[in-house]
């Protein structure tokens, strides 16, 4: 029996792959630090806890509408107007079992067989993946470390042409936690405004891990552009809920209703004890999400300093998120004993051989020069983490 050609032409996730890979270490009892997978490294916070295991007990055990709890998505309203300055009404959003199906609701509503989508990159892996299930043709602009890894608006207006349909991107972003400012998006507004087609996918999930001290600004916002863009964002990485698998969208209400159709055919509505908690976590004051900020911003800082001092890598400071994505260009053609490097995985697969140290080598993000490191771990792992790649890195000659 074969496969479906769908699944053959979808690439598998790197970023899941290694941190499966790096468990399949640990059983074997390696001592690996695993800086892989994108996920706060703190528990959910005990008020969001208590409120799920009230709405078991008051009875949210069954389905729920497909598009979301009404009093959730009402909370989603407020949130978005809140914080976002986007204006919604409870039937534009749309709740999804994470924000993974929520881009994969978004691209299987918007997509046709080779349509274009444009993606800057580096860019979060799923995005790539979802846009191959979907027939459409990946268009990747390559970003540099030296600008921060953000497109510019004449990089942009260069690679869009009228079979562009989608524009992806996150701010801050997965992988290099970079962040656009308000300015350097009404930039890129004026020129999406050009293409009244062109639908933008802005996924803003990292919001709350934003060090820069400036309120996050979402491009939705914009007035003119307003109609083209869809916000994603989820609870997983500003509330440390990635296991409660809530993500939700605000969107034209076209869109919601198709993508409202398309959930109805695979999970329907997401989980209700989930839903309940997050509607209490959105409402709340965001104290805990904050903490959670300013520890990732005290471990940004270490982690830094530490692999600021390994000769050939090349660093900047990203603004959000809790990534480092450092270009290891310098390292090609160069080998320590049977490992020769010629590429981020060569990087990638020396690192956890040797020194049990797992990343995710920058080819799956769009990158053929960086990796990606994670610091959503402790202070201690951290050190322990750069003064080995320190160790493995001073060999190769």
């Amino acid at each position: 029996m074969n496969t479906s050609d769908l699944i053959n032409r979808v690439p598998a996730s790197a970023t899941i792959s290694m941190a499966q890979k790096a468990r399949d270490y640990k059983a074997k009892g390696l001592d690996v630090i695993s800086l892989t997978l994108g996920e706060p490294d703190f528990d959910t916070p005990e008020f969001i806890k208590t409120a799920a295991k009230k709405a078991l007990d008051d009875g949210f055990t069954k389905y729920t509408p497909i598009s979301g709890l009404v009093s959730f998505r009402e909370a989603i309203v407020n949130k978005f107007k809140r914080d976002n300055n986007l204006d919604f009404t409870a039937d534009q959003i749309v709740v999804s079992t994470g924000a993974k199906q929520t881009l994969a609701n978004i691209v299987l509503c918007t997509t046709n067989k080779d349509d274009e989508v444009l993606l800057p990159a580096p860019y979060w892996v799923s995005y790539e993946g979802i846009a191959i299930m979907a027939g459409a043709k990946v268009v990747k602009v390559k970003t540099e470390i030296d600008n921060d890894f953000k497109i510019s608006p004449e990089e942009l207006s260069a690679n869009l042409t009228e079979k562009t349909r989608l524009m992806i991107f996150s701010s801050p972003c997965n992988p290099t936690g970079s962040l656009y400012s308000k300015e350097e998006l009404y930039a890129l507004a004026e020129v999406i405004k050009e293409y009244p087609n062109l639908l933008v996918i802005s996924d803003e999930i990292y919001e709350h891990i934003n060090f820069t001290g400036e309120k996050h600004f979402s491009i939705g916002s914009i007035q003119s552009v307003k109609d083209q863009i869809v916000t994603v964002n989820g609870m997983a990485k500003g509330f440390a809920m990635t296991g409660w698998r809530i993500g939700y969208m605000g969107a034209p209400l076209w869109l919601a209703k198709a993508c409202n159709k398309l959930q109805g055919q695979f999970t329907s509505g997401a989980n209700a004890a989930a839903q309940k908690a997050s509607e209490i976590a959105l409402n709340a004051p965001l104290d805990e999400s904050y903490k959670m900020r300013d520890s990732f911003l005290k471990r940004r800082g270490l982690f830094l300093e530490l692999l600021g001092k390994i000769d050939g890598l090349k660093l900047n400071v990203p603004e959000g998120a809790f990534y480092v994505f450092p270009d290891v260009s310098a390292f090609f053609g160069k080998s320590f004993n049977e490992y020769k490097i010629t590429c981020p995985t060569d990087i990638v697969n020396y690192l956890l051989d040797t020194v049990y140290v797992a990343t995710v080598g920058g080819e799956s993000f769009g990158d053929d020069n960086c990796v990606r490191l994670s610091y959503a771990a402790s202070e201690e792992q951290l050190i322990d983490a750069a003064g080995r790649i320190k160790e493995a890195l001073d060999k190769l000659v």
